[in-house]
C-alpha cells in the first residue's frame, strides 16, 4: 500500500478517536534530537502535533504511535493498518494486555516552536 494512503487512513482512524491533528514545522537545533512530533492534551482537547519537515514513514510512525496511545479494537482500521500498528512498539499495554486510558501530559505553547 502506498505510504500516502497510509498516512490518509491513520490521520482518519485518529480523527474518529476524536484528536485534533496539526501539521508544524518544528524548530530544532543541530546538535538536539530529532523531534518528529507527539500527543498532548491542550484546553481538555487531544492534540497530535507532527512535525511538518519530518519523511512520509516519520510521520506514519508518529501518526502509529499516537493511535496506540488510545483502545481502537473496535473501530474498524483496514488490515494492512493493523499489521503496521503491531509493529510498532507498545510501552503503554499492560501485564493484562489491556490498554490503559492515554497517558498524555498538558502542553503548552511553550513546548513547541513552529514557524
Amino acid at each position: 500500500m502506498d505510504e500516502n494512503v497510509i498516512l490518509d487512513q491513520l490521520e482518519e482512524v485518529i480523527e474518529k478517536l476524536g484528536v485534533q491533528i496539526r501539521y508544524d514545522p518544528i524548530k530544532q537545533d543541530e546538535n538536539s534530537i530529532n523531534v518528529v512530533g507527539g500527543l498532548c492534551l491542550l484546553q481538555g482537547e487531544y492534540l497530535l502535533i507532527v512535525n511538518s519537515k519530518a519523511t512520509i514513514r516519520e510521520k506514519i510512525w508518529t501518526l502509529g504511535m499516537a493511535l496506540k496511545q488510545f483502545d481502537y479494537e473496535e473501530i474498524y482500521i483496514r488490515p494492512v493498518l493493523r499489521e503496521l500498528l503491531e509493529k510498532i512498539p507498545d510501552p503503554m499495554r499492560s501485564s493484562l494486555n489491556r490498554k490503559p486510558g492515554p497517558k498524555i501530559r498538558p502542553c503548552e505553547k511553550s513546548d513547541y516552536k513552529t514557524g
